[in-house]
């Protein structure tokens, strides 16, 4: 067994393999960026190493620099995690000209499993079915519009060399066809350095379910029971359970063997995971779509139905141990759901967000698991993959599983950054989600649901009462003191109430507030006031309104952003000191601003370009996913404030639009 292993990857799953490993007595070393030089994957290895800038193409994806790393640390083996150089060949046959293992399968393995089109080809040829399609490497020069017809609409354009729904595109109808080919090989050259494209027929209401399987070098492969993926966002998984609510065991087991028989048709070694569609009109037909060389994001649901450790087998085969788990030896036991928290806002787009957490709280408990990289003063860029932790629930069965895991993301709490932790919330509720009829298309179609309709008034009234409590004289605690003290808004003659501008997203509103936190009226937006009260408890801010008692995680900002959180539900309110918009924005233009800190990939406009509301503007990069961003009126372009390759933050100003209207009048 090795004594000391280097891990090649950040975040959540860094902090997870540096977890087992500590279980198995083996030395972990770490590698981190200038990005993440007090990340909590760094603070809890044994040693640290750097590798480079925050560009993850100049630290985590830079081969040289992380077998600088092996060598300076002493490492006898390399786990990557997932990601970065997981399943990248090259980076394996380096780590062994480098006198180390590289904890994942064969080269020969990952060179046919990581390339789409090739594996299609193996896995065929061993008898497992796959879905109809095309590649760049069998389409004539000047063919792509007439291969497409042949495969039929709607098909998915998928980069061959990666993964985790980078660089996919759904495509209707031909006329959708050359600019979603545009970006898709845009999007895959920027996260695989490779942009062959594949096509394949898109299976209608699809289920994507997917079976774990372990081979160890003396020939023995089994496989440990199937995941359900369907839930995704963007071709990008957002909860997962095992086992799925759709298949049968007969089914269970041809879909086991057919993933055993895609593993030996390689010469696999080590977890992997195969990955097939299902149409739900269909539960007994399935394809083939890939095989992913390398553990798994949503591998914990695995081991909580299992009772195995996938890492600690990992290292285990790695080191040259036989499996001593055989086929029939592997039950499941009970259900387990995960759900992924993202630094993302649904309502917009699921764009990544960013900021730095200024307070975290994550779940425990029975049958509860988080997989996080979260702790107070995380600093979440734009460089790399926004998902922050992994909750994790078991039951006994589905539906105890499904009310854990609400419960569980109800107590998480991160301030400071936006996360997606309310949608999880409302899509575990689904009626049809909970019903187990899941398909990939289900987020999409519930999503003005599902990103409900703006922030809770409850929110503001916390907020405006949260900010009566910072006026009091320091240990009043909301109780009885000298109104002169207190700049409430008292005049001759009463109070006039002390008001204040919330903007929480896209909501604004007035909120006046009449008398002391401890006993109060409050009105939004000239509204009837009612009876709240307001105290300090702890921690948490305590509000009662409306005849509820609720209690609120919060923190503030250097700016004075107030950040609140309430069963999962994280705001940002800021108070705006200006009471009248702008011409420019009543007519619906002005500036066009960045919806998420990242990079501007590419300009479409130039100052003085007629537009129409939906032209595309410009292209900004966050986090290796591209985003569009349109005019929001017909006008005409009358300032643009960035260049390609530009970094810009949230909200930062990137153009100006004139409406039309006001351009004739000028």
């Amino acid at each position: 067994m090795f004594d000391t292993v280097l891990v090649a990857n950040r975040g959540e799953i860094a902090v997870r393999v540096i977890a087992s490993l500590r279980r198995m007595g083996i030395r972990s070393v770490a590698v981190y960026s200038d990005a993440d030089a007090d990340a909590r994957h760094v603070r809890e290895a044994d040693l640290a190493v750097r590798i480079g800038p925050a560009e993850a193409s100049a630290s985590y994806l830079s081969i040289p620099a992380i077998i600088a790393a092996v060598r300076e640390s002493g490492a006898q083996a390399v786990h990557p995690g997932y990601g970065f150089l997981a399943e990248n060949a090259a980076f394996a046959r380096a780590c062994a000209e480098a006198g180390a293992v590289f904890i994942g399968p064969p080269v020969e393995a990952i060179d046919a499993m990581g390339d789409k089109i090739r594996s299609k080809a193996t896995v065929s040829a061993a008898g497992v079915p796959v879905v109809p399609g095309k590649s760049d490497v069998d389409i004539p020069e000047g063919g792509f519009g007439d291969a497409a017809d042949e495969v039929g609409y709607p098909l998915l354009l998928k980069p061959s060399a990666g993964g985790g729904g980078k660089g996919m595109r759904l495509v209707s109808a031909r006329g959708e066809l050359e600019a979603a080919a545009e970006s898709a090989r845009r999007e895959a050259r920027g996260a695989f350095g490779d942009d062959t494209l594949l096509m394949e027929r898109f299976v209608t209401t699809p289920r994507h379910i997917e079976i774990q399987v372990l081979a160890d070098a003396h020939g023995t492969v089994i496989h440990l029971g199937e995941r359900e993926c369907s839930l995704q966002r963007r071709h990008q998984k957002i909860v997962e359970e095992a086992p799925s609510a759709l298949l049968d065991e007969a089914t269970r087991q041809r879909m086991g063997a057919s993933a055993v028989e895609a593993a030996r048709s390689v010469g696999y070694v080590g977890a992997g995971t195969v990955e097939f569609i299902v149409s739900a009109a269909r539960p007994d037909e399935f394809f083939f779509m890939e095989m992913n060389t390398r553990l798994q994001v949503e591998h914990p649901v695995t081991e909580m139905v299992t009772g195995l450790d996938l890492v600690e087998w990992q290292v285990s085969i790695a080191a040259g141990e036989r499996l001593t788990v055989a086929q029939e030896d592997v039950r499941l036991d009970g259900h387990a759901i995960e759900a992924r928290v993202y630094a993302e806002d649904p309502a917009r787009g699921f764009v990544p967000t960013g900021g730095t957490v200024l307070a975290v709280h994550e779940p425990s408990g029975a049958g509860v698991r988080v997989d996080s990289c979260m702790d107070a003063g995380t600093v979440v860029g734009s460089n790399y993959d926004p998902m922050l932790a992994k909750v994790i629930a078991w039951g006994p069965d589905r539906a105890a599983a499904q009310h854990r895991l609400d419960r569980a993301l109800a107590s998480t709490a991160v301030l400071g950054v936006a996360t997606n932790v309310a949608f999880l919330r409302a899509l575990l509720a689904d009626a049809d989600v909970r019903a187990g009829r899941l398909d990939t298309e289900l987020v999409e179609r519930r999503l003005d649901v599902l990103v409900g309709g703006g922030t809770p008034e409850e929110f503001l009234v916390a907020a405006a009462m949260e900010r009566m409590l910072r006026l009091l004289p320091a240990g009043t605690g909301g109780g009885v003191v000298d109104p002169w003290e207190v700049p409430n808004g008292w005049r001759m003659g009463g109070s006039g109430g002390v008001v204040f501008r919330l903007k929480a997203g896209d909501t604004e509103a007035l909120v006046r507030v009449e008398g002391l936190p401890g006993d109060a009226t409050v009105g939004v937006d000239g509204a009837e006031p009612a009876p709240v009260s307001a105290r300090w408890s702890g921690e948490e801010l305590e509000v009662r309104h409306g005849g509820q008692f609720r209690r609120y995680r919060h923190a503030q900002t250097a700016d004075g952003t107030l950040w609140l959180s309430r069963d999962g539900h994280g705001v940002a309110v800021g108070e705006r000191p200006n009471l009248l918009a702008t011409q420019a924005e009543t007519s619906g233009g002005g500036p066009v601003t960045s919806p998420m800190p990242g990079a501007v990939l590419v300009v479409k406009a130039a100052v003085g370009d007629a537009v129409t509301a939906g032209t595309p503007l410009l292209i900004v990069e966050a986090m290796k996913m591209e985003h569009t961003i349109t005019a929001p009126v017909d006008g005409v372009v009358s300032e643009l404030h960035v260049r390609a390759g530009q970094q810009v933050a949230l909200d930062e100003p990137l153009a100006v639009v004139t409406p039309a209207s006001e351009e004739q009048d000028t």
